[in-house]
């Protein structure tokens, strides 16, 4: 049994109770209003003790809600999956908002509520690491997560105020996305009065069948397709959203999963593409901090989307958690008990003592410190 968006409009607010059953990382790309997120296994294990409400089950897609809603009836709950699940309900939140009024008052939380945490972060990466120079012609790459809207959204700013004279391209790369997800990029780039331009490829088909580390495939594939379509259209830079965050988990999984010590660059030449750099400007901006602007302008943005993540299949399993979520959730756990310990990982990389070091790599080349231990 499911219940679609009209028939839930119908419904008293004080009648039903929504509840999330999508995983952590799901979550963070942001819920329902009121919606309460818990777990299958939680939900089942200890079910609502009121069983006059009627329970709205809600998944990614709405396929596994349905099992979860079959199963709470079977524990004599009134509960159905909500048709279409997250998802559904995105797509009609998005089209329901208005542009001008979303865009201003997105534009004006970046220069005052978010101004210290978000703007100043920004255009400090921006100077400290050079990022933006004189001439450059920027392509913007937009996924439509929140991260790289938000990157749009900074660099349109910028571009207006800064006294460096620079261009700027938003590329949308369609690299197989759902027809609702493609939707949503769509209607968001619209309502921020983001310029995007969208161009295509059948990447997702390309890597579905791959077994071995599709994801990584993925991501190699997608970027080269950005430089190609970037430097066709005469950029010289392709700026991707990576953050904060990301950095520190990127230097924590290469110690415990890929046993060397590197970073997430904030900027990098390109090997394969002469002439074309890749820039990271969100690099200093907390991740929690783009997920309260988020919140706070009600905006609501896709995830990955892939056909391995668009799917129910994998909803709350703990088999298919990746290594970034349990470094989120190590770091988690650290900072309870240490305060700075995001800062001393992201300080680590910046503080590195070679003469310390058994051996290292330089220009691709090893070095060990027996090669001149005797010489000392």
């Amino acid at each position: 049994m499911e219940i679609t968006l009209k028939e839930l409009k119908e419904l008293k607010k004080e009648d039903y109770v929504i509840l999330d059953i999508r995983s952590e990382s799901e979550l963070s790309y942001g819920k329902i209003p009121d919606s309460i997120a818990v777990s299958d296994k939680e939900l089942l294990d200890n079910p609502p003790e009121n069983k006059e409400k009627k329970y709205i089950i809600c998944c990614h897609k709405g396929c596994y809600s349905e099992k979860v809603a079959e199963d709470l009836r079977k524990k004599g709950y009134d509960a159905v999956s909500l048709a279409g699940g997250y998802i559904t309900w995105l797509m009609e939140a998005v089209m329901n908002q208005e542009s001008e009024e979303i865009c201003d008052k997105v534009e004006r939380s970046l220069q005052k509520k978010f101004r210290k945490d978000i703007w100043s972060r920004f255009t400090k990466a921006v100077k400290v690491y050079e990022l933006v120079k004189e001439g450059d012609c920027i392509a913007v790459c937009i996924s439509g997560g929140k991260d790289s809207m938000l990157m749009a959204k900074l660099f349109q700013h910028l571009q207006r105020i800064s006294e460096i004279p620079f261009e700027v391209k938003y590329l949308v790369m369609d690299p197989g996305y759902s027809a609702a997800n493609r939707m949503v990029i769509n209607e968001n780039a619209r309502k921020l009065k983001i310029p995007v331009e969208v161009f295509e490829s059948d990447i997702f088909d390309s890597v579905y069948h791959v077994e071995k580390s599709p994801c990584y495939l993925c991501a190699r594939m997608r970027r080269g397709h950005l430089y190609s379509y970037a430097k066709q259209l005469g950029c010289n830079k392709i700026a991707l959203g990576h953050h904060y965050d990301d950095v520190i988990e990127t230097i924590l999984m290469g110690m415990l999963y890929g046993a060397q010590i590197q970073t997430m660059m904030p900027k990098l030449h390109s090997t394969n593409f002469e002439g074309m750099e890749l820039i990271r400007p969100l690099y200093l901006i907390r991740e929690e901090d783009i997920k309260k602007w988020r919140d706070y302008n009600d905006l609501h943005f896709i995830q990955c989307a892939c056909k391995f993540t668009d799917t129910c299949t994998t909803c709350n399993s703990q088999e298919n958690k990746s290594k970034r979520i349990e470094i989120k959730e190590l770091i988690a756990d650290m900072k309870k008990y240490n305060p700075e310990v995001e800062k001393h990982i992201f300080k680590s990389v910046e503080n590195v003592n070679l003469d310390t070091l058994i051996a290292y790599k330089a220009g691709g080349v090893r070095h060990h410190f027996l090669d001149t231990y005797d010489e000392k």
